[in-house]
């Protein structure tokens, strides 16, 4: 009797295993289940990874795009010396003086009352603000002046977020 109630202990616990009835039943084992985890766990980290990458890509497509516009713009500001971009064209300065090379023309009035709220309105918000008058008429509100063209347009860029900077404006040459 102590051998038969051994024998079927022994049985007993080898037929309740769970992978044994999985392997009688012709379904994985809990090994095979891990590998089939781990196997479905890296397909997915390779298609994030995929993204991951293919949006780093386009974001660094994106910034060269964005690069080669700014040099374009840099080099076609740097050659526009007979363009509206000149006060020359404009008649002229008729009063101010200006002293750097480059600024900012965040807008242009016939109305003195308008120019002056205009420049009310940079200074408040923090900017170096001028009006610049014209011999045919024109107030022109200026902010940042600089000597720097690079450095004026990447001011240009900040200030058109920022919503003082209509889309409309433009850089002033004072050669």
């Amino acid at each position: 009797m102590k051998r038969s109630l051994i024998i079927a202990l022994a049985l007993v616990t080898v037929v309740s295993s769970c992978d044994f009835i999985r392997t009688l039943a012709g379904r994985p084992t809990s090994e095979e289940l891990e590998q089939m985890r781990l196997q479905r766990m890296a397909a997915a980290e390779a298609r994030h990874q995929a993204t991951l990458d293919s949006m780093e890509r386009a974001q660094k497509h994106m910034a060269d795009s964005l690069e080669a516009l700014e040099k374009y713009l840099l080099d076609s500001l740097t050659q526009a010396k007979g363009t509206v971009l000149n006060p020359s064209k404009l008649g002229g300065l008729y009063t101010t003086k200006l002293e750097t090379k480059y600024c900012i023309v965040v807008g242009a009035f016939r109305n003195r009352y308008y120019a002056e709220r205009k420049l009310k309105e940079c200074n408040e918000a923090g900017y170096t603000a001028t009006i610049i008058s014209f011999r045919n008429g024109l107030l022109a509100v200026a902010v940042c002046p600089s000597n720097s063209l690079s450095q004026t347009l990447q001011t240009l860029k900040q200030l058109r977020g920022k919503g003082i900077c209509p889309p409309d404006s433009w850089i002033l040459i004072n050669e």
